[in-house]
């Protein structure tokens, strides 16, 4: 046995391959029983605690990539081994790339993971910083990964700052090149920043209106009431008119009503009164005015203005049936007749003569 372990290979003795062999097994299991025992116990842990570090804790470990630990381990176990320099060399620099490339993975995705639960905490009460946490977790992504590569990179040897300034020059013509995408991009950033709206509200862009579910890097979804889903770019929706109905505090309603001209003077007068009383009435509305405003073709017109204290649109119908009904009611207990379209022909019982047609009655005038 002792002749066996003495036989050379690639200048070291097989007894020290076997010892490298296991000190590689022996740093694999180590690692992935941390990480997967690790990401388990917290999971169950996370079901008894209301502190959400343990979630973040748990979603880091679960990010281990096995593959990586596999690279890295058979770099330890080569630690004991006599190499070439340039196998040896070779061995480093991939352990060192894979090493800070799982490092990456863990930020990336324990940053994602902190913003999509503060994201959640803060979207029921403050839907603007909701949208604005997402943009951010996504430019945190980017300044990791590019932080990873030019670590990678310079572990390579790669001249990294001659290469941040040759990109700096060509970074110019990509510009140029993709300019409606960075267009799109800027647009989505002066949405998250000015927040002319946020995810929920409900928007009437033109001929189309919906509410908003998602404001993308390129391109924010609305929900239409018909149910089709409705994609604009960022930058074509801040260059268009949008109505902001998720802003809305209150709804003013404003309504006529014509009732007949045979409608006595001192009824006409007490109308303006009536539909007061049936607006103040209602709980949750400011009544602003009524007036016996002019005399229509067919009416007498009154107009009426008042605010529904909230911008639910189902509630609003709501009180203006129920106003309507009050004023109907008021009409039939005083008499009052609404007007419609009519017309009084006025005959001329005198005839005319028509030469060579006899005697016609002469027309309506």
């Amino acid at each position: 046995m002792s002749e066996f372990l003495d036989i050379t290979w690639w200048g070291n003795p097989i007894g020290r391959w076997l010892a490298a062999a296991g000190i590689a097994v022996a740093v694999y299991l180590a690692a992935s029983v941390f990480a997967k025992v690790g990401a388990r116990r917290l999971a169950a842990l996370t079901h008894r605690t209301r502190t959400e570090v343990d979630d973040l804790v748990a979603e880091i470990l679960g990010k281990t990539k096995a593959g990586i630990l596999l690279l890295v381990a058979v770099y330890a176990g080569s630690l004991s081994l006599i190499l070439p320099e340039r196998l040896s060399l070779v061995l480093r620099h991939a352990a060192f790339i894979a090493a800070i490339l799982q490092v990456g993975i863990w930020l990336a995705g324990g940053f994602a993971a902190a913003v999509e639960i503060y994201r959640k905490r803060t979207i029921e009460v403050d839907p603007a910083s909701a949208t604005g946490v997402t943009a951010i977790g996504y430019i945190g992504r980017v300044v990791i990964w590019a932080l990873v590569l030019l670590l990678a990179l310079d572990n390579l040897a790669v001249d990294v700052t001659a290469l941040v300034a040759s990109l700096g020059i060509g970074g110019i013509a990509v510009a140029l090149a993709v300019q409606s995408i960075l267009g799109d991009l800027f647009a989505s950033l002066s949405i998250v920043f000015d927040k002319p709206f946020v995810i929920g509200d409900f928007l009437r862009i033109g001929e189309y209106t919906g509410a908003v579910e998602n404001i993308g890097i390129k391109t924010t979804r609305l929900r239409s009431l018909s149910g089709e889903q409705l994609v604009f770019t960022n930058s074509d929706l801040l260059g268009s008119r949008i109505q902001n109905f998720g802003r809305m505090y209150e709804r003013r309603a404003a309504f006529s009503l014509g009732v007949t001209y045979d409608t006595p003077r001192e009824k006409l007068a007490r109308i303006p009164g009536m539909v007061r009383e049936a607006i103040e009435a209602e709980e949750g509305v400011r009544f602003d005015r009524a007036h016996f405003k002019e005399y229509g073709a067919y009416a007498l017109n009154i107009e009426a203005v008042y605010y529904v204290l909230s911008p639910n649109y189902v509630e609003y119908l709501d009180i203006q049936q129920r106003i309507n009904l009050e004023i109907h009611r008021k009409f039939e207990e005083e008499g009052i007749e609404f007007a419609f379209p009519t017309q009084v022909l006025y005959v001329n019982p005198g005839q005319g003569t028509v030469p060579g047609q006899g005697t016609v009655p002469a027309q309506a005038g």
